[in-house]
């Protein structure tokens, strides 16, 4: 059936060789790395099955960043066009709209019908309420597929174990992510229980953790408590999940292209927005129906777009933090991840921010920085630190301006962009740090983008090929940049 399918998009060799293994099983992990495709092998395998007969519906489960790609992007560019759908986006606000869009999930024709939700609703009563109405039209005959599926890892948490019980409601489960243990191997039970309770031999986590976790018994004020000190039986660990998955690196991909670009969705808090709204109301009112200088246009565009990144900087020079979802973004991503990272930021305050939070959470070996406030020598032992190979150094933090040209970071095979700079040269450069002589793999750019801000104007323009800045000095339109 795969060789003769009607894809809309042609999978890659390894893609393929996911589908083979999968498409059919009614419970599958697909552990494949960020950047070789696994939204796209879902999409197939739905495709697939409901082709078959076998589903009538498909709920896809993803984090906040991540759960609108699949209805804006994945779906619509890889699902077959001879499938007829209906797709809608779950979201709490459930205005009139939304409600009669929700409704179109109900209606009783043959449609493959397809709802997307964040991870984050199944901690509510209403998210796992509408989840469980939706999967209950189909008797069984539908596919329930988790995107990052360590953002069920912690068996204690609601959302865990709401998410849980859903999957007896589903026939088909699937679960992917590029990095399975995040912290340590106890982080596969849940994930794996989610697929089918007795895959891994146990029937509780506290079983599964006796069995693979060295435990040690330990007083603490008085209060006697199990701590875990090491692991044991890995090795029989790693045979039995090789049962039910499919593992694939980005360096064992020798199909895929040398640059692969994707993006991760932030949204704006109430803060960020209110004063976004306030200081873009202000701007278009000020310049409306007048030509401005390039200067003014650039810094007002620039100003917006430091409030989407989380700060917001006064004519005085005061820098206020706001209230952002951008840094949780960054470190969701990272889970994702394997290897070594570059993280490019435009904001000083942004990139001190970054560099914090990864060195409380990996060690203070984990990142270097490189910026024009570090001493140049330590730039360079920076970098040469983050080129070993065999050290303990991951994180590569910097902003374009500097480290966008003439180094090397070919260590990394993905490049994350927390902010990115309005300047197209740098943007292209910065890229090339690590797509270049002594990479021997397919390079992954992720950027993280709010929408319906000047921050997704810049993404979009880069992507084009547009330098804003000198896009800008034509127009000197100010609505054209800000208006959607």
């Amino acid at each position: 059936m795969i060789d003769k399918y009607k894809f809309k998009t042609k999978p890659f060799d390894h893609q393929m060789q996911a589908l083979y293994k999968c498409w059919a099983q009614e419970s599958y992990g697909l552990f494949m790395d960020m950047g070789t495709g696994k939204s796209k092998v879902l999409v197939d395998n739905i495709a697939m099955l409901y082709d078959r007969g076998a589903i009538r519906g498909a709920l896809i489960i993803a984090p906040k960043g991540v759960y609108k790609i699949w209805s804006d992007n994945e779906i619509p560019n890889h699902m077959p066009d001879h499938i007829e759908k209906t797709m809608v986006s779950w979201d709490p606000n459930i205005t009139k709209k939304k409600q009669l869009e929700l409704d179109t999930l109900f209606d009783g024709d043959s449609q493959l019908k397809l709802l997307i939700m964040n991870v984050e609703a199944f901690s509510t009563k209403k998210g796992l309420d509408f989840a469980d109405k939706f999967l209950s039209i189909f008797g069984g005959r539908a596919l329930i597929g988790i995107d990052e599926s360590t953002t069920i890892k912690s068996p204690t948490a609601k959302r865990t174990k709401n998410i849980l019980k859903l999957g007896t409601s589903a026939k088909y489960r699937r679960i992917l992510t590029g990095s399975p243990v995040t912290k340590s191997p106890l982080d596969l039970y849940t994930q794996c229980a989610f697929l089918d309770p007795y895959h891994l031999g146990f029937g509780s986590y506290y079983a599964f953790r006796n069995r693979y976790a060295v435990m040690v018994r330990r007083t603490f004020s008085g209060r006697s408590i199990n701590l875990v000190t090491g692991y044991k039986n890995t090795a029989e660990l790693s045979a039995n999940l090789k049962t039910f998955s499919y593992r694939v690196a980005k360096e064992e991909c020798l199909d895929l292209p040398p640059k692969v670009y994707t993006k991760r969705v932030v949204e704006l808090t109430d803060e960020q927005k209110d004063m976004y709204n306030t200081m873009k109301r202000a701007a278009i009112a000020h310049h409306d129906g007048k030509l401005m200088t390039t200067e003014s246009a650039l810094t007002t565009l620039m100003r917006l777009h430091q409030i989407t990144c989380g700060t917001f900087k006064a004519d005085d020079g005061t820098v206020t933090p706001l209230k952002n979802n951008r840094i949780t973004a960054l470190t969701d991503c990272l889970e994702e991840v394997n290897g070594k990272v570059i993280i490019w930021a435009t904001y000083r305050e942004d990139i001190k921010k970054i560099v914090e939070t990864l060195k409380k959470a990996y060690g203070e070996d984990s990142t270097v920085e490189y910026h024009g406030g570090v001493d140049t020598t330590l730039r360079q032992e920076n970098i040469v630190q983050f080129q070993d190979v065999e050290g303990p150094t991951r994180y590569f933090v910097g902003n374009a301006q500097t480290g966008g040209y003439g180094i090397t970071l070919t260590a990394a095979n993905t490049v994350i962009y927390y902010s990115n700079n309005y300047d197209l040269e740098k943007r292209l450069q910065s890229e090339d740090r690590a797509h270049r002589i002594g990479q021997t793999g397919s390079v992954t750019y992720v950027d993280l983008v709010a929408e319906k801000t000047i921050d997704e104007k810049i993404i979009k323009a880069l992507k084009e090929k547009v330098d804003l800045a000198n896009d800008v000095m034509v127009e000197r339109d100010i609505k054209k940049w800000l208006e959607f």
